[in-house]
């Protein structure tokens, strides 16, 4: 059976994710922006504006973890959880703005063409530098979102794997540019706000279920282990919802008529704690009705 995580010790653990991170995508950030300018290369520059998104999201992330990790008050009397798909959403807001600029940018390059892009060896080993660097974080941040059941890092991870996509397209417009193609980069650039589009598209249809309470869990699993508990008669009237990775359900159960208030407790505890260990449910209300 699984216990479900300690929510202050997930928590520390995203924040200790997004730490690290951060300081390799500022890394990143920077080295795109040095290539962008000595090249003058809008897709290069459309790439490290992605980019530092992804460091914005890290910053955003842990001032955002602080706050989902408050529990329950009178005004939020199901705690803070949804602060973090809310934070995980906040960032299709920025990939707009950068779609808008990178499309007004590759608009203006293709009718007003200009002198074809030169990039030397280092500048080329830079930007391939960040690509094993944006392979890496991609990948650690999936495995550390699917591992913590974390929204944003989730959706920071799809944010990111986009990156080693578009770094990719950006090389090959320099390379394009180089053999006489000015064309190349404006067109890239296009495609790059194209993907930045794709990201954006992921994050809001993963962040939304849990904002508009989607059903955590499916009716007939939380009915067939309630009523494996022993005193229980039926179980029906099941609601699930979550907030991040914690997960809310609320059920009735019939019971004998004839057991005392006392048993009837115990068989609702019991019903929690089977409902916690098997179902990785974090907060249980039982209803108890005679039969």
């Amino acid at each position: 059976m699984n216990t479900p995580a300690s929510v202050p010790e997930r928590t520390d653990a995203i924040s200790r994710v997004l730490k690290g991170l951060l300081v390799a995508n500022i890394a990143v950030v920077l080295i795109k922006f040095v290539v962008g300018w000595k090249t003058g290369s809008l897709a290069v520059f459309g790439d490290a504006i992605h980019s530092s998104v992804d460091a914005l999201n890290n910053i955003l992330g842990l001032a955002v973890m602080r706050v989902a990790a408050k529990g329950p008050d009178d005004e939020h009397p199901y705690g803070h959880a949804k602060f973090e798909s809310l934070g995980a959403l906040s960032i299709v807001v920025f990939l707009s703005v950068t779609i808008f600029e990178l499309l007004k940018g590759a608009v203006e390059r293709l009718t007003h063409p200009t002198q074809p892009l030169v990039v030397d060896a280092v500048q080329g080993g830079l930007l391939g530098f960040t690509l094993l660097v944006n392979v890496w974080v991609s990948w650690y941040e999936t495995r550390a979102g699917r591992r913590l059941k974390s929204e944003i890092l989730l959706a920071d991870a799809a944010h990111t794997r986009v990156d080693v996509y578009i770094t990719t397209a950006v090389i090959a417009g320099l390379i394009l540019s180089r053999m006489g193609h000015p064309w190349a980069d404006s067109v890239l650039a296009i495609v790059v706000s194209a993907l930045i589009g794709h990201v954006g598209f992921q994050i809001f249809r993963r962040s939304m279920p849990a904002l508009v309470d989607e059903r955590a869990l499916d009716g007939g699993d939380i009915r067939r282990v309630a009523e494996e508990v022993p005193g229980v008669m039926s179980a029906y009237a099941i609601r699930s919802r979550t907030a991040a990775a914690i997960r809310f359900a609320e059920l009735t159960i019939a019971v004998n008529g004839e057991e005392n208030v006392a048993a009837a407790h115990r068989i609702a505890d019991a019903v929690e704690t089977q409902l916690r260990q098997t179902l990785e449910v974090h907060e249980v209300v039982v209803h108890v009705e005679p039969c």
